[in-house]
C-alpha cells in the first residue's frame, strides 16, 4: 500500500463519519481515528510490519507490461465466444459428487439445459443449466471454487 492509498483513505474514511478504522494487510497496519464532526480533526497510526525476505521489484514490472499487451490480444480472441456466467454467489462444484464424473470438460458439446456445474449457496445446491448449444472451449473456475455474481464462468464457441 503506497502513501496516495492512504491518503485516499484517510480522505474516504473522514467523508464517512466513521469514528474509527482499522486495516490491516500482510506488510502495513493502520489505525485511523476521527474526532467529532465538530473537530474535523483526523489521527492516522502507519505501522510497518517487517517481512522475512524483501521481495524484488524488477520482475514484477515485465509481468505487468506482458500481461497488459496479452490481455487485448486475449479479449479479441474471446469476443466470438459466449461467456456464461454465475447467477449467484456460492461455491462452484464441476462433480455432482466426489466420486461422479465431471458435468462438462473442455472440448465437449453442450446443448441448451444441460447442466454445467452446481453452485453451492447457505447449503442449497443450485444447478446451473447451459442457456446456448455450442462447445466448451475454456472453463474459467476450478473445482471447489468460490464465485461471486455474473463471474465468468465458462466459455462456449456457438458455432
Amino acid at each position: 500500500m503506497d502513501l496516495k492509498d492512504i491518503q485516499n483513505l484517510i480522505k474516504f474514511v473522514a467523508k464517512s463519519g466513521a469514528s474509527e478504522v482499522k486495516l490491516e494487510t500482510d506488510d502495513v497496519k493502520i489505525t485511523i481515528k476521527t474526532g467529532g464532526d465538530d473537530k474535523g480533526e483526523t489521527t492516522t497510526y502507519v505501522q510497518q510490519i517487517p517481512v522475512g525476505t524483501p521481495v524484488a521489484q524488477a520482475p514484477v514490472a515485465p509481468q505487468t507490461v506482458a500481461s497488459t499487451q496479452a490481455a487485448p490480444a486475449e479479449a479479441e480472441a474471446n469476443s466470438k465466444y459466449i461467456t456464461i456466467k454465475s447467477p449467484i454467489i456460492g461455491t462452484l462444484y464441476r462433480k455432482p459428487s466426489p466420486d461422479k464424473p465431471l458435468f462438462v470438460e473442455v472440448g465437449q458439446t453442450i446443448a441448451e439445459g444441460d447442466v454445467l456445474c452446481i453452485i453451492e449457496a447457505m447449503k442449497l445446491f443450485n444447478e446451473i443449466e447451459s442457456e446456448v448449444s455450442g462447445k466448451v472451449v475454456k472453463i474459467l473456475v476450478d473445482d471447489a471454487s468460490p464465485v461471486e455474481f455474473d463471474q465468468p464462468l465458462f466459455l462456449v464457441d456457438p458455432s
